[in-house]
């Protein structure tokens, strides 16, 4: 017998000035784990990681430096509901700066998205639970970089954001 399969958007809320990453994990040590990540790659960001625990207790698991980040990780799980996903919310810094990093936590299987855009997550739930199958991150292209739009992208990454030499 088939079962239903329903899908449906979740929008992430992101505090301002913050950037999210957005991955699915497997195991309860999780936060401990994306916690010493986190703190031992940029001890200056202020971040809350929310994992949503996908067997026994099914809780949200959460940590983090600051409480606001943290808050904020833990709606977004709540609204986001599916197993083993977890969402870090940042400040001060950038996913880039820390990526990696998350990447390679042992029990991190994936990551969706690393961003400070609008944010949904496509949402499947079955009988059994919910599932992340992809994300929508920002907003669809409008044109093609000129001249100037290349300028610009080296500009900021070299004299504001002082990622290029």
């Amino acid at each position: 017998m088939a079962e239903n399969l329903n899908i449906g958007i979740v929008q992430v809320d992101i505090p301002e000035d913050a950037n999210v990453i957005v991955g699915q994990s497997h195991f309860i040590k999780t936060v401990e784990d994306l916690y010493e990540a986190m703190v031992t790659a940029a001890p200056c960001f202020e971040f809350g990681i929310a994992f949503c625990e996908a067997s026994g207790d099914c809780l949200i698991r959460h940590d983090g430096n600051n409480a606001e980040m943290e808050q904020a990780a833990v709606e977004n799980a709540k609204r986001i509901n599916a197993g083993h996903v977890f969402i870090i919310v940042m400040r001060k810094g950038y996913p880039i700066n820390v990526l990696n990093r998350i990447k390679d936590t042992q029990e991190v299987c994936r990551i969706f998205a690393a961003t400070a855009n609008p944010l949904q997550l496509l949402v499947a739930e079955s009988g059994q639970g919910r599932g992340v199958l992809g994300v929508i991150d920002g907003f669809t292209t409008k044109g093609v970089e000129d001249e100037k739009g290349q300028e610009w992208r080296r500009m900021l990454l070299r004299d504001i954001i002082g990622y290029k030499r």
